[in-house]
Parts: C-alpha cells; structure tokens; sequence
C-alpha cells in the first residue's frame, strides 16, 4: 500500500488481484490471463440498472463476456472477456469482517474467474481452498 493514512487505491487493488492470480493453479490462472482486470470504484450506471441493484455497494466483482461453457469456437464474441473489480465495496466488506484485504480481493478474483469457467460455487471454493 502506497501511504498507510490513505485507504488502498485502485492501482493498490489492482496489484493484490496480480499477486491473487499469480498464487493461483497454473489450470485455473493460465487461461485467464489474457482477461483484463478491471478496478473500478463502483460499478457503471448500466451494470447497477441491468442487474437491479439497490446500492453500488451490493456486488465487490462482475465477470462480463461469455463463459467457456457456452463459447463455441467459430462463434465470435460481440464484447471482450473482462473482469471488474469494485474497490469501494471491496473496501466496504474488508471493513465489516476480520479477513486480510488480500485475501478479500482474492476470494473476489476467484469468484468472477469461475464464472468465465462456468464453475459453480462449490468449485470456486475448491479452488480458493487450495491457494
């Protein structure tokens, strides 16, 4: 962290969500790495009304695109794979709780990486149990 008087940045974020997915299984870290990762304060206006939201604290990270299950390799995808990541509600949560801030924005990486995979919630935790 740059200045420990100011809360963590975007690029301070950023930099754990690095450190995350290098920590992460070869099988489940390789194939995302072309997938940017996006940290944003909040989520834009589109996502909060798309997703019905009632606060922009309500959602930490979003996997926006088309998981692997449902690409076909023919098929080309009309928005590039991303992957958002909320510092304000991450922050918010890190806050409420006793867990690391590291291991906050990790569980969120991980979380929104499964859903480029297509894995259920169960399989994250695997995962997320083995780092």
């Amino acid at each position: 962290m740059t200045d420990p008087d100011l809360p963590p940045s975007l690029d301070d974020i950023a930099a754990l969500a690095a450190t995350a997915l290098d920590r992460l299984p070869a099988h489940f870290a390789d194939p995302i790495r072309h997938v940017p990762i996006i940290v944003e304060d909040f989520p834009a206006a589109d996502v909060m009304r798309v997703m019905a939201l009632e606060s922009p604290f309500d959602i930490m990270g979003l996997y926006h695109g088309v998981d692997l299950a449902s690409k076909s390799g023919s098929a080309a995808s009309e928005d590039l794979d991303r992957i958002f990541l909320y510092r304000r509600p991450i922050l918010d949560y890190w806050c409420e709780t006793a867990e690391s801030l590291s291991h906050v924005v990790a569980h969120v990486l991980i979380h929104e990486i499964g859903h480029h995979f297509g894995l259920s919630d169960d399989d994250m935790e695997a995962i997320e149990a083995g780092t």
